[in-house]
């Protein structure tokens, strides 16, 4: 039986307390008076979550495009955290650890997964270097990929760990091999309530090599791909309309694909279309420092591929370049001292070319 949005699991504990409804309301009054900063917020979801009305507003993170506010239905969360306990096959009970902002909807969904599912939910203040009990075992937590790069060597008490929010490195995939912990790499958008689809990323049987790098659907998704080659999604638990994503997608099953690549960067080069991010999977291991691959207006080519490094230098050896075709190699470098990035680490290509390009 799935669980109503209004009401509060039975085994459901914040902070190591058990709250009911009414008493959940005065815990999120006191958050917003007396709280922390990070509390404040939380207290202000609660409020809302915690109303008469069936559905709440959610800020987009504006990672490819303007950030926009949306109504999410709160049963649709709740189904949300329903497929996900499924997945992950959580319990009424079972200890969770709280540590994302709850500004965007993956913060809410770990609040609406303990309140729904009956989880021990701990809070701790969301900073990228998270400061918890590495000696209590927790089932489940989600992160953004620096925040796990940050415990990558006190986090063998957490069973499930599942990242978002940003792209997560090679280098990271490959320093989480050595832990206990299961990582997932999760697909979603706030459209989605969250995660549609995740992707295992360590602790692999050897039969699952095979898919290591496809993301695999949640119960009661529908994959399918339109004439751009993007992925089409039908969650109708979730939501009414199929969400059609900028997302160029290959599918090897019907609840399995493998991301390649945004259709919005991707670049024509004198008539060649090219995948930023084909071309940064084929550097990733070249270049030290955080790059990425984009473009500028070149009057011969019409768009002329450009490498951007994060640094104080742009000068990078050619010979880096020798795994790539011709026509993917970077006619210009150029290095910026910090990417322009989005609360949640999303790097915003177009405003950090825009910035270069302005300092210039």
């Amino acid at each position: 039986m799935i669980p109503s949005y209004n009401k509060v699991h039975l085994k459901f504990k914040l902070n190591k307390v058990h709250y009911s409804y009414g008493d959940l309301i005065e815990v999120a009054y006191s958050f917003v008076k007396e709280g922390l900063p990070h509390e404040q917020i939380i207290g202000g979801f609660l409020l809302d979550w915690l109303d008469e009305k069936d559905f709440i507003n959610v800020n987009t993170s504006g990672s490819t495009g303007k950030p926009k506010c949306i109504k999410i239905k709160k049963q649709a969360m709740v189904n949300s955290a329903v497929a996900t306990g499924d997945f992950f096959n959580l319990k009424p009970g079972d200890s969770a650890l709280h540590c994302l902002p709850t500004h965007f909807i993956a913060g809410k969904m770990m609040l609406v997964r303990a309140i729904a599912l009956g989880l021990e939910l701990d809070v701790i203040e969301p900073t990228s270097k998270l400061n918890f009990d590495s000696k209590k075992p927790y089932m489940f937590c989600a992160m953004v990929p620096l925040q796990l790069q940050n415990v990558i060597n006190k986090c063998d008490n957490i069973r499930t760990i599942i990242v978002g929010g940003a792209a997560v490195s090679n280098v990271l995939k490959s320093d989480i091999q050595n832990i206990k912990s299961n990582v997932y790499e999760t697909y979603g958008m706030t459209e989605t309530v969250t995660h549609v689809a995740v992707k295992k990323l360590n602790n692999f049987r050897h039969a699952e090599l095979v898919s290591a790098s496809h993301f695999k659907t949640l119960p009661n998704i529908s994959i399918s791909q339109d004439e751009r080659d993007c992925l089409a999604i039908d969650a109708p638990k979730l939501t009414k309309k199929t969400i059609i994503t900028n997302d160029i997608v290959k599918l090897h099953s019907e609840n399995e694909f493998e991301w390649l690549g945004r259709y919005d960067n991707i670049i024509n080069s004198g008539g060649v279309k090219l995948c930023p991010e084909q071309i940064e999977a084929k550097l990733q291991n070249k270049i030290k420092q955080r790059f990425f691959i984009t473009s500028e207006k070149e009057d011969l080519l019409g768009e002329q591929l450009v490498l951007v490094v994060e640094g104080n230098s742009n000068i990078i050896d050619n010979a880096l370049f020798s795994d790539l075709e011709k026509f993917e190699k970077p006619k210009i470098v150029y290095s910026i001292n910090q990417f322009i990035e989005t609360s949640s680490g999303k790097i915003q290509r177009k405003k950090t070319l825009k910035h270069i390009k302005v300092q210039n």
